[in-house]
Parts: structure tokens; C-alpha cells; sequence
């Protein structure tokens, strides 16, 4: 029933103007809402049979990149956690919608979902974004499949330039990669691996007990702390630098602040079970707002 809602939540946030190449005055009518009525279970019927998990993070059907449709702001909502829920990298989307640095949205704000921007590299290593309309027909519906799943090509392992200590306790140990320093964001067992293909999961889902501290795995802003994403239950999101962003979900309590600095090892929340079945860290680290394996980037155990 919570899917079934949320689903629902998801249809009329994206706001199309057009519904699959119908106009709204079809809907309108007393035959199309009839016709509205029964394409609607139907929709929802597939998504839940075709779902192996209740958590978005463990189903690509759910968190596919979005380009159609628009999201007006709800009160609490960030540019991150709206990027993150469709897919979508930060700067991209706000780029699409004429927002810039430091990537401010307003309750009631319209942002249109069929604009793409597209951020590229500069020549001083950083990142320029530019904006290309998409049409909201066949080439964005088309965009509306499953994120690319990851190969060879396109999941190269990010560059280690400092290896970690073994011989020092699991909760102390860090790696730089990437130029980032991570270190692993509780030290319970791993109890699902990140997968792109087969039974998808984004990230790394780690056991541990109700109230178990759980640590920012590197330093970083909080872009989002909240439970307005299905599936996550309560979620914090960490800026790392332009391309990387981290994820906390499940937690039981949030004890950081949007907008606040935290450093690597840095309680920010209690483990929990809010949006799962069981006590446990879900973490995804994100890159471009692509998900990428953390195994890669956080010291071996």
C-alpha cells in the first residue's frame, strides 16, 4: 500500500502537461477519466509485479533518469534530494532550470523534467554546465528507461593515491581515492554488495543494531537530511566536492542539519530500520549522479 502511494505521489509530482502524447483536456473529459481510471491501475499494477524489493535503491524500475514531466517544490525539498530521486546529477538539473551555485529552490517552484543540461569538464579540471532542450515525445520517453547499466567502459575504479593501513581497526581505517578521503561509514557486517545488473542495489546495505553510530565516511556539506524519498526512510545526503555525493538511508534518528559541515568520522545519525525490513546502513556513493560501487572507493576490510 506504501508503494501503491507512493507511486501515485510520483506520477502527479512529475506533473506532465502531456500524459503519453494525450493532452490534459482528453483526461478531462468524462471517457477520459474513465480511460485515465483504468491506465492508472493498470501503471501501477506492472510496477509492483515487476518489483523485487519494496526500496528503490534495490530496483532500477524505480529510479530510472527521469527527462519528462515537470516537479513542482514541495516545503523541505532540495535541489539534491529532487536530483537524487530521478536520477538526475545536481548540477545538471539545475542548470536545466536556470539554477546555479549554491542551487537554491523555492516552495512552489516548477522544474521541468524534459530540459537536459549538460556538464562538462573545463580546462582547469572543474565543471561548466550547458543546457539542451529535449522534446517530452518519443527521444524522452525513450530517456525514461533504465540507467546505464555499468561495464568495463564506464566503471573504471577511481585512482587510490594513499592505501590504508590494515593492520589499524576497521572504524579508524580511511583510503584516498578520487582525491577524496573515505573510510567506511559503520563497521558491521556487509550484507548486500552494490549490483548494477541482476537484483540491482545502488550501494552496500550493512548490518548493525538499533541506535549504532553511524559516520560520515568523508567530509562534506549535508545537502539533504529528511524522509522524503520512498524507499530510503530516513535519509542524509553529503556534498563531497562537484562530481561525489554520499548517502545515509534507514537511519533511526538524523543528527545533522542541512547546510552544516561535517568531517570523515563524524556521527550524523543513529542506524535504524525506517524504510527497511530490518536495523541496517544502506550507502551509495554517487558520482555525476551516477551510482558507483563503494567497495572501490572505501579501504578494504
Amino acid at each position: 500500500m506504501r508503494l501503491l502511494r507512493g507511486s501515485a505521489q510520483a506520477a502527479l509530482s512529475a506533473s506532465p502537461r502531456f500524459l503519453y502524447g494525450a493532452p490534459l483536456s482528453l483526461w478531462a473529459s468524462e471517457t477520459g477519466k474513465a480511460f485515465f481510471f483504468l491506465f492508472t491501475v493498470v501503471l501501477l499494477s506492472g510496477s509492483l509485479s515487476g518489483c523485487n524489493t519494496q526500496a528503490l535503491h534495490r530496483d532500477d524500475i524505480y529510479n530510472p533518469p527521469v527527462y519528462w514531466g515537470r516537479h513542482v517544490v514541495r516545503q523541505g525539498e532540495t535541489l539534491y534530494g529532487i536530483a537524487w530521486s530521478y536520477g538526475r546529477d545536481y548540477r545538471e538539473l539545475g542548470n536545466a532550470n536556470g539554477i546555479g551555485p549554491p542551487w537554491t529552490i523555492q516552495v512552489g517552484q516548477v522544474l521541468r523534467l524534459d530540459v537536459r543540461g549538460t556538464v562538462k569538464s573545463d580546462s582547469r579540471g572543474g565543471t561548466t554546465a550547458k543546457a539542451s532542450k529535449r522534446s517530452t515525445n518519443t527521444s524522452a520517453r525513450k530517456s525514461r528507461a533504465k540507467p546505464p547499466v555499468q561495464t568495463a567502459a564506464n566503471a573504471q575504479k577511481p585512482a587510490v593515491t594513499r592505501k590504508p593501513d590494515t593492520s589499524a581497526p576497521l572504524a579508524s581505517r580511511s583510503q584516498t581515492a578520487a582525491n577524496i578521503t573515505w573510510r567506511w561509514p559503520h563497521s558491521g557486517t556487509v550484507i548486500a554488495g552494490y549490483s548494477a545488473s541482476g537484483k540491482v542495489n545502488k550501494g552496500v546495505d550493512i548490518a548493525g543494531k538499533a541506535g549504532d553510530a553511524v559516520r560520515a565516511a568523508a567530509d562534506g556539506n549535508v545537502v539533504y537530511a529528511g524522509n522524503g524519498l520512498l524507499g530510503y526512510g530516513n535519509l542524509i545526503i553529503v556534498n563531497h566536492n562537484e562530481q561525489y555525493l554520499s548517502a545515509y538511508a534507514h537511519n533511526r534518528k538524523i543528527r545533522v542539519s542541512e547546510g552544516e559541515n561535517v568531517k570523515a568520522g563524524q556521527v550524523i545519525a543513529e542506524l535504524g530500520s525506517s524504510g527497511a525490513e530490518r536495523p541496517k546502513l544502506h550507502f551509495e556513493i554517487r558520482k555525476n549522479g551516477n551510482p558507483v560501487d563503494p567497495s572501490h572507493y572505501l579501504p578494504s576490510r
